[in-house]
């Protein structure tokens, strides 16, 4: 969400529970990712999923030998890929598979890099920019714009003051951001920084990365979940503050 006041709203960044399908107590069969998982999220999904001790998924990350963009830096998140993965060997490890998870990506977002250089930016760009769209969008019918409000704010040299960034950096999920929270020490922090973060945020699925690299043509700028089932979009920003307090009365009143 974009910003208009002390207290304003952020899009929420789901903490799905763990779906699991069971072949006995201990263990399952398969491991469900949610689109818009973020990477610790999956980590601890992978220990309880193959009965190992909290952090060992996180530790395997220096032996997993990913596939990843150099501009990843070795960091796997974006392409965690959101599926479901079977585990058919009870000595499965967990490099193996976040190697899986990985190569889903590349093979799904094989088609980013055509789509990624018609908007001026490369493939590791485009699905940060999804990971944006997957974490603020309230329903798949606002992707689109949420992608087009990420490109007219960095076209015009904005910052682009999304709650979900800045909650990112912070280790956090919350619906709610103050004005002391905006002027956090983060490179996550895109109230106070210019671009694009330096990673993505979550792990997006196919419909927030299509969003991304074709989003619709519109000039909004801002945007606000008001209530469930009601975001609005503006290029005005009078007008956006108006729906950010309707937000805000819509909180106090528990509507």
């Amino acid at each position: 969400m974009i910003a208009a006041g002390a207290v304003v709203a952020g899009a929420a960044v789901a903490v799905p529970l763990l779906i699991l399908g069971g072949e006995g107590a201990g263990r399952s069969a398969t491991l469900v990712v949610p689109e818009g998982w973020r990477a610790a999220q999956v980590y601890t999904a992978v220990d309880k999923a193959l009965g190992l001790p909290p952090g060992s998924t996180r530790k395997s990350l220096a032996k997993a030998d990913l596939k990843l963009p150099s501009d990843a830096g070795g960091n796997p998140e974006g392409y965690l890929f959101p599926a479901t993965y079977p585990l058919p060997d009870k000595d499965a490890k967990p490099e193996q598979l976040l190697a899986t998870m990985v190569d889903t990506a590349n093979r799904k977002f094989a088609p980013v890099a055509a789509g990624a250089q018609r908007n001026a930016m490369n493939a590791y760009q485009a699905v940060t920019i999804a990971s944006i769209v997957q974490a603020e969008a309230a329903t798949k019918e606002d992707m689109g714009k949420v992608a087009r409000v990420v490109f007219n704010r960095l076209e015009r040299g904005m910052p682009l003051q999304m709650d979900s960034t800045l909650n990112y950096g912070l280790g956090r999920s919350t619906l709610r951001t103050t004005t002391a929270d905006t002027r956090a020490e983060s490179p996550y922090n895109s109230y106070q920084r210019m671009g694009l973060p330096p990673t993505p945020i979550d792990n997006p699925g196919e419909d927030a990365l299509r969003a991304a690299i074709n989003p619709p043509a519109g000039d909004w700028l801002y945007f606000v979940t008001v209530r469930p089932g009601d975001t609005r979009f503006t290029a005005d920003y009078a007008e956006h503050q108006r729906n950010v307090a309707e937000f805000n009365r819509s909180q106090h009143s528990g509507g």
